[in-house]
Formats: C-alpha cells, structure tokens, sequence
C-alpha cells in the first residue's frame, strides 16, 4: 500500500471512529450530519464524499466493523466455555464482562440503532445480527449439553436467545458503571454477574430436557 492509499485508509476509518465515537455519546446515528461528522476530525465536508457516498454508507461500514468486533467477542466466549470445563459459566461471563468494559461502544451502538434512527443503518444491523446468529450456533454445536439436538433450527433459536441476553447485559453493566456511586460499584457488579451465571444455568438446565415435539 502507497503512502497515499494508507493515508486515505486512515482518513476513511477516522470517520468511521468518529461517527461511533457522536453517536454513543447521548445520541442517535440518524441525528449526526455528515459535517458534523468530517469537523469531528478536522476535514471539511467536500472532504468527506472522497470516502463516503452518504451517511448510509458510511453506517452500513459502521454497522459491517462492530458486528466484527461483538462476533470476535461471541466467539471467544464459547470457546472459553469449551476449553475451561470447571469454570466453564463464570471465566465465559468474566471474559464477556471484561470485553464490554473494555470497549462499550459498539453494544451501545448496535443496541440504540437496531430498532431506530436509520432505515439502511437498521437494516444492516438485522443483517448481521442474523450472521452473529448463524456463527454462534456453529460455535454452540460443540457444546455437550447440546448434543442431543439434531436441528440446526434449535441451535439458532438458542443462539438468538443467547446473543438477546447478552445485549442486555451488556447495556446493564454499562448503566451500572456508569450510574453507580462507587462506594456500591463492586456490590451492585457481583450481583450482576451471579445474575447472568444463574440465568445461564437454567437456560442450561432446560436444554437438558430438550425434545423437539413430533409432528
């Protein structure tokens, strides 16, 4: 890559970053213009349609780079649930815990623009989050306590039941960190987190019993 082309590279993904960057900041996608957007990082708007045709572009990219990120995170969840048998609950929502405050721009992203702002944005998040589902229930197919399913149908309801969850448990622990006073943070934390391994262990307990009913 040229000097050039890397520098335009990097133009393009500032724009990118700074229309996350607005749009989880209090408020919606739909409500940031294109010149706000190109101020944010210091190029006037003509600047902008050298990398963009729109702002609908320029969120269906935005929506195709946090989907990567949360599927990345999904990912490493199950295979931390495959690999540490003992702990398998707990390390998985301490790993899932740790990436959502590490980086909670993209659930808030993807959690405020799924069922508003945007038409193409909306579109594109119920695209992905139709490829989370598919990836996740490909990753829950080498789960033991699944092994008796032999629809594939059942392992994506399973997945979409799963991935819903950890949208709200991802915007409880950022209300909760961010709303908190800090003398309660750790409290108001660990029961969180007992929550989600108790809600976790009777989803799983129930799949154990799971027979698909005949027709």
């Amino acid at each position: 890559m040229s000097i050039r082309d890397e520098r335009k590279q990097q133009s393009r993904q500032a724009l990118l970053d700074a229309a996350l960057r607005l749009s989880t900041s209090g408020r919606s996608f739909s409500s940031i213009s294109l010149r706000e957007v190109a101020r944010e990082v210091g190029l006037v708007p003509t600047a902008f349609y050298r990398h963009f045709q729109d702002m609908d572009e320029l969120g269906k990219e935005l929506v195709d780079q946090v989907a990567l990120d949360l599927k990345t995170i999904l990912h490493q969840l199950g295979q931390t649930y495959l690999n540490q048998p003992k702990t398998k609950t707990k390390a998985s929502l301490e790993l899932f815990f740790s990436a959502v405050d590490q980086n909670p721009a993209p659930w808030i992203f993807m959690i405020a623009e799924r069922w508003g702002g945007a038409e193409a944005v909306r579109h594109a998040i119920s695209r992905e989050i139709d490829y989370l589902n598919q990836d996740f229930a490909t990753d829950l197919e080498k789960i033991d306590s699944v092994q008796h399913f032999h629809n594939m149908h059942d392992l994506k309801v399973l997945s979409n039941i799963l991935i819903n969850l950890s949208f709200t448990w991802a915007m409880s622990w950022i209300s909760l960190v961010r709303q908190t006073p800090s003398i309660e943070l750790e409290l108001e934390k660990m029961a969180l987190k007992n929550q989600t391994v108790t809600q976790i262990q009777l989803i799983f307990r129930g799949i154990s019993n799971w027979e698909r009913p005949k027709n």
